[in-house]
């Protein structure tokens, strides 16, 4: 029997008082977390602390586990054994939209967005959803009444430089744009904690410099961001921590600076030519 399962019967605080082995400033924490499929092992006693208010880059290379890693956070995935605690929360075996409930919202690595709609309604209906629980869409309902979500929404665009295209539907973005939509549905949730898969894949230079730019006044307005990243341009320019994976593995863990020279990192993944 997992650790998932032998803790389903908890409550909160006993699971957190079980699993959450960081600091008093810990948000996230990764506790001993392990994922198989088939038999082949993506994650292996990975055990990972974010500290509030900080922005954390996970790094290595295709097929490390990176993705899957964010996927058991959010709920879409649950460990064969361990647990991930939010803010004194075991979300373990919670469902992905009570997740997002207690503050944890995630930017795909393949944008998620809903094509049929508008640019400005995709924005709304994340936010309804914060807002009301588990959305459904009501199609006798009409965004125009949301008044005050729509104004906000409009700015949350305005913010990722969007505000041009609210009225065009989400099938008609680019890829880099749709990154940039789909970064507005997270921010317009107001989470605690954002997780970010390649948030600039797909973006030119220049839109990718104004990404960082953006993140950093995000993360100056208190918000923890958790960032998967393959630019090291961008890992660099962010990052307070950076862990590495790879083979499913935590290999090494430091700031920036202390990853740039670490032999480790620059056999699995940077080589030499990147540091």
């Amino acid at each position: 029997m997992s650790v998932a399962e032998t803790t389903s019967n908890k409550t909160d605080s006993e699971q957190s008082r079980e699993f959450n082995r960081g600091t008093p400033d810990t948000v996230l924490h990764i506790d001993d977390v392990h994922k198989s499929f088939a038999g082949l092992h993506a994650l292996s006693d990975v055990d990972l602390a974010v500290t509030k208010g900080e922005t954390h880059a996970i790094i290595g290379p295709n097929g490390a586990g990176k993705s899957t890693l964010l996927n058991v956070c959010v709920g879409r995935l649950k460990p064969d054994r361990g647990a991930v605690v939010f803010d004194g929360t075991v979300l373990t075996g919670k469902m992905p939209h009570e997740i997002n409930q207690v503050g944890v919202a995630r930017v795909f690595q393949t944008p998620e967005v809903f094509p049929d709609l508008t640019v400005l309604e995709n924005v709304m209906v994340p936010a309804l959803s914060k807002r009301d629980g588990h959305f459904r869409l009501n199609p006798f309902s009409s965004f125009d009444s949301e008044t005050k979500l729509r104004d906000e929404a409009i700015r949350t665009l305005e913010s990722v430089g969007l505000k041009s295209q609210i009225d065009n539907h989400a099938s008609s973005m680019s890829r880099g744009d749709k990154r940039r939509l789909e970064l507005a549905m997270g921010l317009i949730q107001h989470p605690k904690l954002l997780l970010l898969d390649e948030p600039t894949a797909g973006m030119a230079r220049h839109d990718t410099n104004a990404t960082i730019d953006l993140l950093k006044k995000i993360k100056e307005a208190g918000m923890t961001l958790v960032i998967i990243e393959h630019d090291m341009h961008v890992v660099f320019s962010l990052a307070d921590r950076i862990s590495v994976l790879a083979g499913g593995r935590i290999i090494a863990q430091g700031t920036p600076e202390e990853i740039k020279v670490d032999p480790r990192v620059k056999e699995a993944y940077l080589g030499e030519e990147q540091v």
